[in-house]
């Protein structure tokens, strides 16, 4: 009874400010003011209204939100962690899969050349060391290819 009440007196309010609106020969707002001034009325017809005010007074439904509330700051939770740590479910299934792979076959059937030979100490490559000077052209080779492919 109290929210037919309320409901009505909204739309009669309503009503009144789009009457004044059209008065003022603003006829497309007023028309907007009147189609939100019906939506009260409407919603207590269809029963809406009563079902919100089921829902907000009673504390069971308010217990359901809650747990949703708990369970989405849980998931949420653990997936900042995931993320944090750097891991994530494609990561771990391809860790999973090479390590998998090399248990099953191994990588090379027959043994490396240094290994044949007996070396023990491995070969270093890259740098020269500091008594062995590299040649000076190059130190710059890559960078005049680079030049010249852009015509410079």
């Amino acid at each position: 009874m109290l929210a037919e009440t309320i409901c009505s007196a909204v739309s009669a309010a309503g009503l009144g400010i789009a009457a004044i609106t059209a008065y003022r020969k603003r006829f497309l707002t007023a028309t907007r003011i009147l189609a939100y001034s019906l939506v009260p009325v409407g919603l207590r017809m269809t029963g809406v209204v009563q079902w919100v005010s089921d829902i907000a007074f009673k504390p069971s439904v308010w217990i359901g939100f809650g747990l949703l509330a708990a369970a989405w700051l849980l998931f949420m939770t653990t997936r900042a962690v995931e993320r944090r740590s750097g891991s994530t479910r494609k990561e771990r299934k391809a860790a999973r899969a090479a390590g998998s792979r090399a248990a099953v076959a191994p990588a090379a059937s027959s043994p490396s050349p240094a290994s044949a030979a007996g070396a023990t100490a491995p070969q270093r490559q890259g740098r020269p060391e500091k008594g062995q000077g590299a040649a000076p052209g190059d130190d710059f080779s890559d960078i005049e290819a680079i030049l010249k492919k852009h015509g410079i």
